[in-house]
């Protein structure tokens, strides 16, 4: 019997495997398995054997209930920036996993509970109107790595980190922006729908104004 079919009927955490769905390598074909709590989900065998999958999504709401009601903090801005920090750290079912957890970026252990991260960020000058951002952007989350920062520096810090390269000079968006006279975020808008470095800066006509520097 090959590894992939011996699969059926094998657990992890709450979660049977009861069918084949998509077939492909070994690690990668998806099954359907069904949960402790009577749901059903699809999980690929490389996130049942990592632990990534271990419920239908079930044990994930338990375990936001129980730190609702050990916190009292339920449903405010500062839980909710918690939960999603954790979310697209360790859960392959985040639409933000890839650029998160999938790149090896995890939440320190200093921060695994919520009243950890809540002292800090507390003595850190959190306000609802802001932000975490990671100073690397590399780095993990952690007390030594993030700061509390308004939505427009986090684009801005963004922009900054976004290198064109034209006519054998590299600069960031922002400074792109400064010299064509436009909002860094119509370039960086451009940059993100994929459009090639060249292509971007003939739309703004940038030779043209170059040109004009130098002949100014």
């Amino acid at each position: 019997m090959s590894e992939k079919a011996d699969m059926i009927g094998k657990r992890f955490g709450r979660l049977t495997i009861t069918k084949l769905l998509e077939d492909g390598d070994t690690n990668h074909c998806k099954f359907l398995c069904s949960c402790d709590c009577g749901g059903v989900t699809v999980a690929s065998l490389a996130n049942l054997k990592r632990g990534h999958t271990k419920s239908c999504g079930c044990l994930q709401k338990e375990m936001t209930s129980k730190a609702n009601m050990r916190h009292g903090d339920a449903n405010t801005s500062l839980w909710r920036r918690y939960k999603h920090m954790q979310w697209r750290c360790s859960n392959p079912n985040s639409p933000d996993y890839k650029n998160y957890g999938g790149r090896g970026i995890k939440v320190s252990r200093e921060w695994d509970t919520y009243e950890k991260f809540k002292a800090w960020a507390l003595l850190n000058g959190y306000r609802d109107d802001l932000t975490i951002d990671r100073i690397d952007v590399n780095g993990d989350y952690e007390p030594s790595n993030c700061r509390w920062i308004t939505l427009e520096q986090q684009q801005s810090n963004r922009r900054d980190s976004v290198f064109i390269m034209f006519n054998g000079e590299q600069k960031t968006v922002s400074q792109w922006a400064r010299i064509i006279g436009v909002n860094p975020n119509k370039i960086y808008y451009l940059k993100r729908k994929g459009i090639s470095d060249d292509e971007i800066m003939r739309h703004f006509d940038i030779a043209s104004i170059l040109e004009d520097m130098r002949n100014d």
